[in-house]
């Protein structure tokens, strides 16, 4: 307790001069791991973790062997371990430590998850990166970074990064260093102007390219054309090759297109991708159906969207699903994160469900009560009323277990913010540990 008190009175660069020092000797330890297999960097405001999980099921369909670290879990050559970390960019030498395991194991490609918040906090040193990608960016997570102005930069300074990172020889030949960048991003032209030697954009054709009048000389162009999205997943063009993909979701299109743009970058054949693409699993607590609910004639959909924008992509996929009504659980984080989200995602809810349910997520330090009530106010503007179709209820488990007994035949149950995670960060960074997706099962154990 004495130590988090100190914290707030020491500057956050004297700080993160630890993280720095674990970065360092991380890799002194593990012995630079990071030299000896092709490394991924995947960044960005949203779609990071589904574009690992994807990209590593087509590369080790092409016959690599893959490593990755994401919010979802930590993979090493086909052994997998749950993210309980409550944490994307691992600390105290921990992705040196994964990434050593990968090259004993004798992965070729390592795939990690890479957050502005890790490059503030040193984590991305010592990682000799050949390809960084960028989902996306939009104003989401600026209040750690003090506006977006400083979260833009820090994603501008992972590409700068890495760009200049030393290139590697294998087999007697240099690996190029390649950036892949959403090219429907009003931001991308920024970071397409490093030296890359190799540049690829991926997007939709139906939506604004925001790079089309740069002069950038561009190595691969993956642009998605007619699509059709319905209930039985995603049907899309890129080029003169077909995809139907069994996702649910129509952001995931540009997650897929991201994966194709780096797979064609690594001179995966079309058909390999298309054939992978065509039969790819969908990512663990990213509209997750939780099956045990079908008996009961409802649906309930386990998903990791915690803010707006993740939440409007969410309705698109439910609003594709038959359903009579919509009972939501929802929350947000607390610590002072985003705190300028909590009504939005209120009201975002009560306009699109019928029921809300505002819960507690992960409060960290801040008061759980006070968060909801904030979520709740959101519902109560578009005229959701308490206690009849809006309910305040904090203990999280109580509150799926309440929409789960709610749920009629027809119904569908959506349970938004934590996804697979398998932690609630609570006071004094407490993690309790936690699964939506076990605790729903849990709940239609008792009906």
């Amino acid at each position: 307790m004495f130590f988090t008190s100190l914290k707030k009175f020491i500057p956050r660069p004297v700080r993160n001069f630890r993280h720095f020092f674990y970065a360092w000797y991380g890799a002194v330890k593990y012995h630079y791991p990071s030299e000896e297999m092709l490394v991924i960097g995947v960044t960005g405001t949203t779609g990071k973790s589904s574009i690992i999980y994807f990209l590593r099921q087509v590369l080790e369909d092409a016959g690599f062997k893959v490593g990755s670290l994401s919010t979802v879990d930590f993979y090493v050559a086909g052994e997998t371990k749950m993210n309980d970390q409550k944490m994307t960019m691992l600390g105290k030498m921990q992705i040196q430590m994964y990434l050593r395991e990968m090259a004993d194991k004798g992965c070729q490609i390592a795939i990690v998850e890479t957050t502005s918040e890790g490059y503030l906090q040193h984590r991305h040193k010592f990682i000799n990166y050949d390809t960084m990608v960028l989902t996306g960016l939009y104003p989401e997570h600026i209040e750690a970074h003090g506006g977006f102005e400083n979260y833009k930069k820090a994603k501008l300074n992972i590409f700068d990064y890495v760009s200049k990172s030393r290139r590697k020889n294998a087999h007697g030949k240099l690996i190029e260093k390649m950036a892949v960048v959403n090219a429907n991003n009003q931001y991308a032209g920024e970071f397409l102007l490093f030296a890359f030697e190799k540049k690829i954009i991926f997007g939709r054709e139906d939506k604004k390219n925001f790079i089309a009048d740069l002069q950038i000389q561009l190595d691969i162009n993956v642009i998605s054309s007619k699509h059709i999205v319905n209930g039985n997943g995603l049907h899309f063009f890129v080029g003169g090759t077909d995809f139907d993909a069994p996702l649910f979701g129509e952001y995931n299109i540009v997650n897929l297109l991201a994966v194709i743009a780096l797979a064609r970058g690594l001179d995966v054949s079309w058909s390999i991708i298309q054939k992978s693409i065509n039969n790819i699993k969908p990512s663990p607590g990213r509209i997750e159906f939780i099956s045990e609910a079908e008996k009961f004639g409802f649906k309930v959909v386990v998903d990791y969207a915690f803010e707006p924008n993740a939440l409007v992509g969410l309705y698109q996929a439910i609003d594709l699903l038959p359903h009579k009504r919509i009972i939501h659980v929802c929350g947000s984080t607390g610590g002072g994160r985003d705190v300028g989200r909590r009504e939005p995602i209120g009201k975002l809810v009560g306009e699109k469900a019928d029921v809300v349910i505002a819960t507690d997520e992960d409060p960290y330090g801040e008061n759980p009560i006070k968060i909801i009530k904030q979520v709740s106010m959101g519902a109560q503007t578009v005229g959701k009323i308490l206690d009849k179709n809006l309910f305040e209820i904090l203990d999280r488990r109580e509150a799926i277990g309440r929409a789960v007994t709610l749920a009629q035949k027809g119904d569908i149950v959506l349970i938004t913010g934590k996804g697979c995670e398998q932690a609630m960060c609570v006071s004094d960074n407490t993690k309790i540990p936690w699964d939506d997706r076990q605790v729903v099962r849990e709940a239609l154990q008792l009906l």
